[in-house]
């Protein structure tokens, strides 16, 4: 891996550059860079949702979910590097196949709201897809692992599962969208 920062400041960036972890320096604006303060800010959004009261499980699968996304992050920073393995994806399905079967069958669409807890993890499931969508558009232009792809679609929906999860956590439930289309009874399209 590419040398460790001692110092922040390091004035190198302001020509609108950033180096990545091989050494080589890239615009700011590049599709490798969005990836990558995507990947930071998921995991940023994560470690808020952590600072909520949450069951011990969910909140020791949050945790590796940060450092598998250190990960990833650190795999975007070094083109052609394999940091982020495919065996953290069997912890996300394994995940997902134990909280999904805890819950009742969704009927409804639900809107990404309830308790605090269960809000930041839909925060959390919105940074995912956008951060996936970005590795996607980096995967169209360079070769990239399908890991981070795959890592990404999986943990956006085990966060949608996980904010079920802390919405019942006290006795609540989801909260329903009310479509009035539904309401009258219209299912057909206009």
């Amino acid at each position: 891996m590419g040398k460790r920062l001692t110092q922040i400041a390091t004035r190198t960036g302001d020509d609108g550059t950033t180096g990545l972890g091989d050494n080589t320096r890239v615009p700011k604006h590049s599709l490798r860079v969005q990836a990558m303060g995507d990947v930071d800010e998921l995991n940023s959004h994560i470690g808020l949702l952590l600072c909520e009261p949450l069951p011990d499980e969910v909140r020791t699968l949050l945790v590796e979910v940060q450092h598998e996304l250190f990960n990833l992050g650190g795999e975007l920073a070094i083109p052609g590097f394999q940091l982020l393995k495919p065996e953290a994806l069997g912890v996300l399905d394994e995940a997902l196949a134990q909280h999904n079967a805890r819950l009742p069958k969704l009927e409804e669409f639900i809107l990404p709201a309830g308790s605090r807890a269960a809000s930041q993890a839909h925060v959390c499931r919105t940074v995912a897809r956008r951060a996936e969508r970005a590795v996607v558009a980096l995967a169209g232009t360079e070769t990239l692992h399908d890991t981070p792809q795959r890592y990404l679609n999986r943990l956006s929906d085990l966060l949608f599962v996980l904010a079920r999860v802390l919405n019942r956590m006290d006795g609540g439930d989801d909260v329903y969208w009310k479509s009035e289309k539904i309401r009258r009874g219209e299912t057909s399209g206009d």
